[in-house]
């Protein structure tokens, strides 16, 4: 019976806990439970000079748990302290902040979110100031309300299902309600990070591969603003633990892997994309063979989804920074793109003739050699598409100097090429703006090799001549066969010609 008794007595959390009934929720819940019976102040505690230390302490015990007040009080500011307890005062005010709040309600617990706004901006002023080294239990403590704050499970995108954006369209974002106290903890984070004052060799036992696994996570947010903060984490993570930056790489990796070939779908490629152009351009030449991998298995092939125009921009980044690295790889990147080139997808083409353009100009003649007869046959299809953007995009690529340099260099292999399908738009193309294109770039190049033009043209009527002829002994031959097939008897199966 006295164990009964004992048990329903209040916990003691401090030396003033007698206002502490009912705090033995856990510091992990979404609400603290006796909020509703805390009148608002004027400001956040802490600020004002004029209120008693222990009217602060008792208001923090009985909206927050026992087990996060315990010790030196959070809500005193750090200039309150004298230095030797600034670093207790730190993980205090930590402990506080690892209380969770429901913010789908914005009225809804609002003075204890409040203190937690507070506590979190306190700590952003002591991290920009501290002059001291973070203690482990400092760091430590960062990373636990870290891990509780920001590592949670997102919803299911039922708008998107499993297709992702088609043809480079942009889905409405969705913003998450909790972002005005979220964007405070990511703040927090960054600031922690860069700071001088965060030992690396401690830094790296608690930001470890589950922290940055967890991190990674977190790009597939609907939120852009929670991606855009995300971005300049992971890259300031990379720049500052150099031993995790290998497991960084992989990790990344994976995510591009399964999105490509598994779901089709994840709202970070483009952020993840942005980190890595940062990083291409830091590789140390000549490139590792797992770079070289990077970029033929995951690049490239980056270009297979149908939403690649969400990311393409930092995509082609990504690629160029390869070939202006190392241009020995130009051919392969541009066979991989041959490889992956859209069909039925006009937009996508269009995107993909940007891009080729793009890595044509960081292309030398020897690498332009290996691929340039399958690269101008694409593009002769191009300029013969009945989309006209499509037809436009390719020959616009005839202004580019360096595309003609290149082409001029090797007319005698590319103008048998494309001089049929110039011609073959004169005659016969519907759109007027792709008329004139096609009738400038044909005078330049007559410009360029007047004789060799010309014998790019007769080979081309030879060619057709040879096809009509083809086409009327076809023609002649099925008559034959047809006036064959009309006198023989029709006997049992046999079948019968049908005339028209």
């Amino acid at each position: 019976m006295w164990k009964q008794f004992l048990t329903k007595l209040p916990k003691k959390s401090s030396a003033s806990g007698k206002g502490d009934h009912g705090s033995g929720s856990s510091p992990g819940r979404n609400d603290a439970g006796n909020g509703g019976t805390i009148q608002r102040t004027s400001s956040c505690p802490g600020a004002g000079p004029a209120r008693p230390v222990s009217s602060v302490k008792r208001m923090s015990s009985a909206v927050f748990p026992s087990s996060v007040v315990a010790g030196i009080e959070p809500l005193v500011s750090f200039k309150d302290v004298p230095n030797g307890e600034k670093q207790n005062l730190f993980v205090s005010k930590v402990s506080l902040c690892c209380v969770v709040f429901d913010f789908s309600d914005p009225n809804k617990n609002s003075a204890e979110k409040d203190f937690k706004r507070q506590a979190l901006l306190d700590l952003m002023d002591y991290v920009d100031s501290a002059s001291s080294r973070f203690t482990e239990t400092m760091v430590a403590a960062c990373c636990r309300m870290f891990t509780i704050n920001l590592f949670r499970v997102f919803p299911p995108n039922y708008l998107s299902g499993s297709s992702g954006c088609g043809e480079g369209e942009e889905e409405e974002p969705m913003f998450d309600p909790a972002w005005p106290h979220l964007h405070l903890v990511y703040d927090l984070l960054l600031k922690f990070i860069g700071s001088s004052s965060l030992d690396t060799k401690v830094g790296k036992k608690y930001f470890d591969h589950t922290f940055i696994v967890k991190l990674l996570e977190l790009f597939d947010s609907e939120d852009p603003r929670e991606r855009d903060c995300l971005k300049t984490i992971l890259h300031r993570i990379y720049g500052k633990f150099m031993v995790h930056r290998p497991f960084i790489r992989k990790a990344v990796t994976n995510i591009f892997y399964h999105f490509v070939f598994e779901t089709d779908r994840h709202n970070g490629i483009a952020e993840l994309l942005e980190v890595f152009g940062s990083v291409i351009s830091g590789f140390a030449l000549p490139l590792k063979e797992e770079h070289k991998i990077f970029l033929w298995r995951v690049l490239i092939p980056l270009h297979k989804p149908k939403s690649v125009g969400l990311y393409l921009q930092q995509l082609t980044y990504c690629v160029t920074q390869f070939v202006e690295k190392e241009p020995k790889l130009a051919s392969s990147v541009i066979l991989g793109l041959l490889r992956y080139w859209p069909i039925t997808n006009s937009q996508k083409e269009i995107m993909f003739l940007s891009e080729i353009e793009e890595v044509l100009e960081a292309t030398n003649t020897v690498e332009f050699q290996k691929c340039m007869v399958p690269l101008f046959r694409r593009i002769a299809q191009c300029i013969n598409s009945s989309h006209f953007q499509v037809a436009e995009r390719a020959l616009f690529m005839c202004n580019n100097d360096h595309i003609i340099s290149l082409v001029a260099q090797n007319r005698q292999a590319i103008m048998p090429i494309v001089t049929p399908a110039l011609e073959e738009n004169i005659q016969s193309h519907w759109n007027v703006s792709v008329l004139n294109l096609t009738t400038n770039v044909k005078k330049m190049l007559s410009e360029m090799d007047e004789e060799l033009f010309s014998a790019c043209l007769a080979t081309r009527k030879e060619a057709e001549e040879m096809r009509a002829l083809l086409e009327g002994k076809r023609r002649l031959a099925w008559e034959l066969l047809e006036s064959a097939a009309a006198f023989q008897p029709v006997t049992g199966n046999t079948a019968v010609l049908v005339s028209r």
